[in-house]
């Protein structure tokens, strides 16, 4: 949209809307002279005053600038950065209204995709809706017109950084600190070195990770490390890609995080920019979840996609006769044999493998696999559901972070003989609309 339409779109009156839907990704559908408009802030069955910002051929898209009849969902947001910061768009929503929509997301994905309907549904798992975030990229910016230093998420449709005070998503070990690590940088002669600050949380500390455009002066140093010591944080610097992460305090031990799955009495340790998921409450929840589904017996053989650092492959080793592990990456395979080693399992091996490839035939792919469990990216497994049946599972457990993909690979699966047994959703991401999910497959 150039600069033109946008000035023509600004000078155009509200208009009036019924809601009668809502899309997957939370915003309200009405229609005008013909036209779907996805209205962002607006609930079902509201009538609201709507700002239009985009048109589109067959659809538009506006803004709610006033409320004329409220939803009974509708909630106050308990964030006071709501509607200006956009790193949550459902707080508007009562919490169990959330976990409503995004199983009817799920369901209507099933459908389109695979006309599939799980025999059961799974009650969701939800655990607190504030203070649950433990990773996150905080942006910086120094705005001379402001003359503030500005740090935390993107306003929302915007490249611009919200003005935030605290965050109420975060871990607030994070979440009220934004101030102080506002003053903090803003207080360094390298301030406008400084783009981004990675933050990561486990359940004994938690680490920063600087990232600095050019060299900073050591009194600069100093100051990062006499925050985090104050608090007994990591302090980490990055001059420039990954590679270059290096920990600057504290100086001895090892630079590890930690989260605990106490259902399986395990400790899993972690690189602060590993992936590890975000909800430790709801990661618990949902790893035995997941075993429990998957219910591995002492003599079986299971196999873990898309492992990661052993999130479900050491809590399934702890059933299982013997487990395997394979991911992309080499790093991630030496943090599973690491907890592996940390937690005393011997009967685990992990793999580094390309996973978008047939591996079947891989040497210790070939006697089979009793069960499987399967958590890949948001873009889903396509390539490798295709040949999940050489395995000849006769159960599967997929984890997805994306209904769509899920739905998509389920449909795949349902060709090879597999049958939707159980499928629901998880709240990982409270107060946004990324779905969670999980569902079982059993062999018919």
């Amino acid at each position: 949209m150039n600069k033109k339409q946008r000035e023509r779109l600004k000078q155009q009156a509200p208009i009036v809307l019924d809601i009668t839907g809502v899309g997957h990704d939370g915003r309200g559908i009405g229609h005008h002279e013909g036209k779907i408009v996805f209205v962002d802030g607006a609930l079902e069955g509201e009538t609201v005053e709507a700002k239009v910002t985009l048109e589109k051929s067959k659809y538009n898209e506006a803004d709610t600038v006033a409320v004329l009849k409220p939803s009974a969902i509708r909630v106050t947001p308990p964030c006071e950065h709501f509607g200006v910061c956009g790193g949550c768009s459902l707080q508007h929503i009562e919490p169990s209204a959330q976990i409503a929509l995004k199983q009817r997301i799920l369901a209507e994905q099933f459908k389109h995709f695979g006309h599939l309907v799980p025999e059961q549904w799974l009650e969701p798992l939800t655990h607190n809706q504030a203070g649950y975030r433990r990773k996150a990229r905080f942006g910086v910016r120094f705005v001379i017109k402001k003359d503030s230093l500005l740090l935390g998420f993107r306003e929302k449709g915007s490249n611009f950084l919200a003005e935030l005070n605290r965050c109420a998503v975060m871990d607030a070990r994070l979440g009220e600190s934004i101030m102080p690590l506002r003053a903090l940088i803003n207080g360094l002669a390298g301030k406008d070195f400084i783009p981004q600050v990675e933050v990561a949380a486990g359940d004994d500390s938690v680490a920063l990770i600087f990232r600095h455009m050019e060299a900073l002066i050591d009194s600069d140093v100093q100051q990062l490390i006499t925050f985090c010591q104050q608090r007994d944080w990591q302090c980490y610097l990055q001059p420039k890609g990954y590679d270059t992460v290096h920990r600057v305090y504290p100086i001895e031990g090892e630079d590890r995080l930690h989260y605990h799955l106490p259902d399986f009495g395990l400790t899993m340790r972690f690189y602060p920019l590993d992936f590890t998921q975000v909800n430790a409450e709801i990661n618990q929840k949902m790893v035995k979840m997941a075993v429990d589904m998957l219910n591995p017996q002492p003599h079986e053989r299971v196999l873990d996609l898309f492992c990661g650092l052993g999130n479900f492959t050491l809590p399934l080793a702890t059933r299982a006769n013997y487990v395997i592990g394979v991911e992309g990456s080499e790093a991630m395979v030496e943090r599973g044999y690491e907890n592996a080693r940390y937690n005393q399992l011997s009967n685990v091996d992990f793999y580094a493998q390309d996973l978008t490839a047939d591996f079947s035939q891989q040497p210790w792919a070939k006697e089979g696999f009793d069960a499987l469990l399967i958590d890949p990216p948001r873009s889903g497994a396509l390539e490798v559901v295709r040949y999940l049946p050489n395995f000849g599972a006769k159960r599967i457990v997929y984890v997805s972070c994306n209904p769509a993909t899920l739905a998509r690979d389920a449909g795949e699966l349902a060709k090879a003989g597999y049958k939707l047994v159980q499928a629901g959703v998880m709240d990982m991401f409270t107060h946004t609309a990324h779905v969670e999910s999980i569902a079982l497959f059993v062999k018919s």
